[in-house]
């Protein structure tokens, strides 16, 4: 085993600031959505975390991530969608990873609430996410079918 390199930036620990709960805003989501920020890109780090929780029904609005997103279930049950019609569930103790610049949407299903652990890193300008179109309610109505079956 090797000795780690020493650290470029930040010389030791840090225990970093509790942010308060926050309210998703209708430019990103549908529905009632909280959201728990981790942390964000800084220093030599370009990853950002959040804890985000939706009502039954809440979901994200499409979008994409430069360098990818995984997500981590927390509790409930929810759903991945892919533009291509591709639909995952995720629940707790599951992981989605959705690759580079593929347009997706995830949020609960219409029955029951869920929670995830949102994890993307920024690009070189700094973007973790491009935010497209609200997911329609066919799209949302087609994908809780397609679970259902």
């Amino acid at each position: 085993m090797g000795t780690p390199p020493a650290p470029l930036q930040e010389d030791q620990m840090e225990k970093l600031a509790r942010t308060p709960t926050a309210t998703g805003p209708e430019s990103w989501f549908t529905g009632q959505v909280l959201m728990d920020a981790i942390r964000g890109p800084r220093g030599e780090s370009r990853v950002a975390m959040n804890h985000v929780h939706f009502a039954p029904g809440a979901r994200t609005h499409w979008h994409w991530h430069p360098v990818g997103q995984t997500l981590y279930g927390t509790d409930g049950v929810g759903l991945v969608v892919t533009r291509s019609g591709e639909v995952l569930t995720l629940e707790p103790g599951r992981t989605v990873w959705i690759p580079p610049r593929e347009e997706h949407w995830h949020g609960a299903l219409a029955t029951s609430l869920m929670s995830h652990i949102a994890a993307q890193e920024a690009d070189e300008e700094d973007e973790t996410v491009i935010w497209l179109e609200p997911v329609s309610e066919e799209d949302f109505a087609r994908a809780n079918a397609a679970v259902e079956t």
